[in-house]
């Protein structure tokens, strides 16, 4: 009877209950309010934009005659258009490698790992935010006037700005390296470049290379808008089709933007994969550039110094007593390899000579450079700083209803793309080209489309950055929900759980922190597109920026450039801090 009456005791006594839920951080409900906040802000621009499907119904008329007056499509003869694709192209190659190769000393400085110190890594961070913050556009204008005509000035253009992604990516691939090889060559006495050269190269080599092709897809599509400022190539010549309303031949470039754009899609997205791992785990052969690395994903490469390797381990080794440390046999894979790296030259020095890039331009640039700067400053409004503010605020508009309308649509797809989720491979694959055929399409072109149906004004701009939304938010979301832990998925399924009860309750918890941080993401590169699409008329800032530029007001450029960088700092501040707290 005693040790009955006292257990109840020691169950109501003094003994802590258990939580089953943690206790609510102070960061975690301010970032949970920043993001409701958002949310409602996306809401009311969506609103007060006066987006509906009525709007785009009543347009299907407009739409109508537009394909009236498109079809047939008015392709120029194919020496024309082999001459444009291959110079858009090679303007695009050489901006990133100009990007990639100054993202390298700029990551290194920038990881945490391998900083010169405090300020090198506070300086080398803030050149990357700076770079992503300035439109691409902007840098164009400016060195238009530094460089003139020529595919120059488009690669330093989307050359410099690309700096703000491949340089974050890198740095962020440096600081997940495995310190061990690092450290060894560091403990035989290797100097700090023997062992970033050694120790840290080889391991973030295949990073590099695929985050340099993501990019070179992306600087596809931007090369369309910059053809508008007078960068060369088939973005030139579309508007120049548009300005003389010739809708046949410029539509008939558009399409084959959109092939070149899908094609490179899939030809650096299986190379990405094969080089990251992903088909090797599949059991797959690799791709191309694993053959360039000379390495096998997930397997450490080691690291030669002397007569031994040293391994991952930093206090591993493994001698090799029976043969000297020599230059490794050319074997039938060494001659691969060799072949692939001589055809990446090959396709540079093509791209170099394809580019038009004149060397001679540089003392144009050196002797212009005073000039060109004092024509950019001090900014000035020119009298009209109501209106740049009133449209600053549409654009910002145009940015958060784009991103509440592709994280709706982006949602389902992304799920039905997902292997995990999706009914049926089938239906996978199915959804995963459809997201392709969307990043395939310019957002400009988009909202050129649009344009024609809703009309001028920010409801084209909203719908185009919407729907070209679908395209990076609807692959992100499947790529996160295939990385969840599968063991959650397999528990739920053996207590019964139906295929729907698996989706809520074991596949979005664990996707939705980065299903919000894709979001903000979103929001910061709709940010920027937004300021862009103004110059076909979608509404924005844009407009008054391509308007400045050709009436020679450079003052009020700055003051564009000013103003929208202040937005894309605020979010981009935004966004960081957010991402913090979420993977806290």
């Amino acid at each position: 009877m005693t040790t009955t009456a006292e257990a109840p005791a020691r169950r109501t006594g003094s003994a802590p209950r258990r939580r089953t839920l943690a206790r609510p951080r102070p960061e975690g409900a301010a970032a949970a309010l920043v993001v409701l906040a958002l949310l409602g802000a996306a809401i009311w621009a969506f609103s007060d934009l006066r987006l509906n499907l009525a709007t785009i119904v009543d347009g299907f008329g407009n739409a109508a005659d537009f394909a009236a007056r498109t079809l047939p499509l008015d392709f120029p003869p194919i020496g024309e258009l082999l001459g444009l694709a291959g110079q858009t192209l090679a303007i695009v190659v050489c901006a990133t490698l100009v990007a990639s190769l100054i993202s390298v000393p700029v990551a290194v400085l920038a990881a945490r790992n391998t900083t010169l110190g405090g300020a090198g890594r506070f300086g080398a961070r803030v050149v990357i935010v700076v770079a992503r913050a300035v439109p691409d556009v902007v840098l164009a204008i400016v060195f238009f006037r530094m460089f003139g005509f020529g595919g120059l000035t488009g690669v330093l253009a989307m050359g410099l700005h690309s700096v703000g992604m491949i340089g974050k990516l890198y740095a962020d691939a440096i600081e997940q390296v495995d310190e061990g090889p690092r450290t060894a060559i560091r403990a035989a006495g290797g100097t700090r470049l023997q062992q970033l050269v050694s120790g840290v190269l080889p391991q973030v080599l295949p990073s590099f290379v695929a985050t340099s092709l993501h990019r070179l897809d992306i600087n596809l599509r931007v090369s369309v808008v910059l053809g508008f400022v007078g960068v060369g190539g088939l973005g030139q010549a579309i508007a120049d089709s548009l300005r003389t309303l010739d809708y046949q031949r410029g539509m008939a470039l558009a399409s084959v933007v959109f092939l070149l754009c899908v094609l490179v899609e899939i030809v650096s997205g299986s190379i990405r994969q094969a080089l990251l791992g992903v088909r090797e785990e599949r059991g797959r052969k690799p791709g191309v550039l694993a053959a360039l690395t000379g390495r096998k994903p997930g397997v450490q490469v080691p690291v030669q110094r002397g007569a031994g390797l040293v391994s991952g381990d930093a206090g591993s080794y493994r001698n090799e007593r029976s043969r000297p440390a020599i230059s490794p046999q050319w074997t039938a894979a060494r001659l691969r390899r060799a072949g692939y790296w001589l055809l990446t030259a090959l396709i540079v020095a093509a791209s170099i000579w394809g580019a038009d890039i004149s060397f001679a331009q540089f003392e144009r640039a050196i002797t212009n450079f005073g000039p060109t700067l004092a024509l950019f400053w001090p900014p000035e409004t020119g009298g009209i700083l109501g209106e740049l503010l009133a449209e600053l605020l549409v654009t910002v508009q145009i940015a958060l209803a784009a991103t509440l309308i592709g994280a709706v649509l982006a949602l389902p797809i992304g799920a039905l793309a997902a292997a995990n989720v999706a009914p049926s491979p089938a239906v996978a694959k199915f959804f995963r080209g459809v997201v392709l055929a969307v990043r395939g399409v310019p957002e400009l072109v988009l909202a050129i489309v649009f344009v024609v149906i809703t009309g001028l004004g920010a409801v084209a701009g909203a719908f185009a950055l919407g729907v070209g939304s679908v395209g990076l938010l609807g692959k992100l979301v499947a790529d996160s929900l295939e990385e969840v832990d599968r063991g959650r998925e397999q528990a739920l399924r053996a207590t019964g759980a139906n295929r729907l009860q698996v989706f809520f309750a074991a596949t979005v918890p664990q996707a939705a922190p980065a299903f919000v941080a894709h979001v903000l993401y979103q929001l910061d590169t709709n940010l920027r597109s937004a300021t862009l699409l103004g110059l076909v008329g979608a509404g924005g800032i844009g407009y008054y920026l391509l308007n400045a530029s050709r009436v020679l007001e450079f003052g009020v450029v700055t003051t564009v450039l000013l103003l929208t960088f202040a937005v894309v700092m605020l979010v981009e501040l935004l966004a960081l801090w957010l991402r913090k707290i979420l993977h806290a």
